[in-house]
């Protein structure tokens, strides 16, 4: 394949996407069904449409046809460009099918098990492994079907992990890309090249501040092509360099997502339940622009894509020495940005994360519950009075609603000393802001201003350590947001309140007191 054939493609990828998505942002606003409204846990407090997926599908489209015109393909070529293509597209699906209306987690993994069967059944799975420091090779017989399984469901969702902040997802997805064109031959590396262009076409309007998201759709479609690529790729089968390159790539995306599901699992969270604890959210706290963030990750990452290079180019024989180089790295990292504070004590961090497990799976049960009892309310001062409710038995002692021009208010005790306050505008815009108070260990210890909470009430102590009242109060305000929907669901009618008023019980109206909101309030 020449050198043209390759520069056409990245050229042709870069320009259907400019045209294409400026064409979304101006007649999407015209189809109704594209206007799903953000996740709770979405980084961005204005809606941005998530369709960014469809022009990188336009891009890959025409590619794929074009090739099939102009370049003279081989039988095993065409077998690979349709199994690339169908599985991409089918792929693509599920991802944009959630985009319009969500299929829970569950689902969505079925469907992406089914999708890299089929690839597999197809023929195109890792058969051998080869040890790239003794150049040994195993016969994986039936484990390289589930190896290559399990390789294209990682990588899809990997991507779409990473899609946290604006143009992070995007960049990484550029230098993997760059790197399969450059380690790929024939199929792979064409559509390699006219991805990254369609990439840096979509990368004008997604970098920060983004005017467009890829979505689960273009998460889902650019995970597993690079997933797809790096298998066609691998010499007959075997695992070398064609597998093992991309992984230093997705080396940050990597680590985060297994001490996200080392952190949730030891809380008793959900395993795919998303949060705002990722790496990117951590460097947003610490004060730094989500420009910044983005670049920094970026740095990082293009050295540990010309890591990749380097095994690539060694055939994977320097792989252990780069290994340890990568590792290096990420504890230089992690140490400058203080998140191996508490890596010496493992104990400490296990027991502090186990014991939340029975608040946050009381409060993730309620409000479950919460979500099924919406649909059974006939007003929304009904549900406001079972939210209320729910966080009288899970501790706190203040909860604030305010939507639109309604504010509703509920006070079980007056506090004067120190306390947990967290604020949470909710992103789906429908919900409301919701706002927590607890009292502080301080103010637990002391007693200040505190009413005497009757013996048939649940004590408010465990919602004095600020990480269970962070984790607690997030719960529940989700839990809200999707009781919102499904009430606003079942009546078919979007979900006011009349007046602002107090709740029965509360001897306290009106928004949080500024005396009350410490000047350094609990992040959540």
């Amino acid at each position: 394949m020449s050198y043209l054939h390759l520069v056409g493609c990245g050229v042709a990828g870069f320009g259907i996407v400019a045209l294409a998505i400026p064409l979304i942002l101006t007649h999407g606003s015209r189809w109704p069904f594209l206007q799903r409204g953000l996740d709770f846990h979405h980084g961005n407090a204005l809606p941005v449409p998530r369709f960014g997926g469809l022009a990188l599908v336009v891009a890959f489209v025409v590619i794929e046809t074009a090739g099939m015109v102009v370049c003279p393909w081989n039988h095993l070529e065409i077998q690979n460009q349709s199994i690339i293509g169908l599985s991409s597209l089918a792929m693509f699906a599920v991802g944009f099918w959630d985009d319009l209306k969500p299929l829970g987690a569950k689902k969505k993994l079925l469907w992406q098990i089914m999708i890299a069967t089929a690839v597999c059944a197809s023929g195109i799975r890792v058969e051998h492994f080869k040890n790239p420091l003794t150049s040994q090779v195993f016969d994986l017989h039936e484990w390289g079907f589930v190896f290559t399984i399990a390789w294209l469901v990682a990588t899809t969702n990997l991507i779409n992990l990473v899609d946290g902040v604006d143009g992070l997802a995007g960049g990484i997805c550029l230098m993997l890309m760059s790197l399969l064109a450059y380690e790929s031959s024939g199929t792979p590396q064409l559509f390699a090249t006219g991805m990254a262009g369609a990439l840096l076409g979509f990368l004008r309007f997604n970098f920060p501040p983004a005017r467009i998201y890829l979505g689960d759709g273009g998460a889902y479609f650019l995970g597993f092509q690079i997933g797809l690529f790096s298998l066609v790729s691998s010499q007959k089968g075997t695992i070398v360099a064609a597998l093992i390159a991309p992984m230093f790539v997705l080396a940050l995306p990597i680590v985060d997502v297994l001490l996200a599901i080392l952190r949730r699992g030891l809380r008793g969270l959900p395993v795919f339940r998303p949060d705002r604890r990722h790496l990117h959210h951590h460097l947003l706290q610490m004060g730094l622009s989500r420009r910044t963030v983005v670049l920094s990750i970026y740095a990082v990452t293009l050295v540990f894509m010309l890591m990749g290079f380097f095994i690539f180019w060694s055939k994977g024989q320097w792989t252990s020495i780069t290994a340890g180089a990568g590792a290096l790295l990420l504890l230089v990292c992690a140490g400058g940005l203080r998140f191996s504070r508490e890596w010496f004590h493992v104990g400490r961090v296990v027991g502090n994360s186990l014991a939340m497990r029975q608040d946050v799976q009381a409060a993730l049960c309620l409000t479950r519950w919460l979500g099924m009892e919406a649909r059974r309310k006939d007003t929304p001062e009904q549900l406001w009075e079972e939210l209320v409710f729910i966080a009288q038995r899970l501790g706190f002692c203040k909860v604030t609603l305010t939507k639109g021009k309604a504010v509703l208010d509920w006070e079980q005790a007056v506090i004067k000393g120190d306390a947990h306050y967290c604020r949470h505008e909710l992103r789906d815009r429908r919900g409301g802001i919701l706002e927590f108070c607890a009292p502080s260990l301080a103010n637990q210890a002391t007693g200040h201003g505190l009413r005497q909470i009757t013996t048939n009430e649940p004590a408010n102590g465990r919602l004095s350590d600020s990480k269970v009242f962070n984790l607690v109060s997030e719960v529940l305000a989700e839990g809200w947001s999707n009781a919102v929907k499904n009430w606003e669901r079942s009546h078919g009618r979007a979900l006011e309140f009349t007046a602002s008023r107090p709740s029965p019980g509360s001897e306290a109206t009106g928004k949080f007191p500024a005396s009350l909101i410490p000047e350094s309030p609990t992040a959540c």
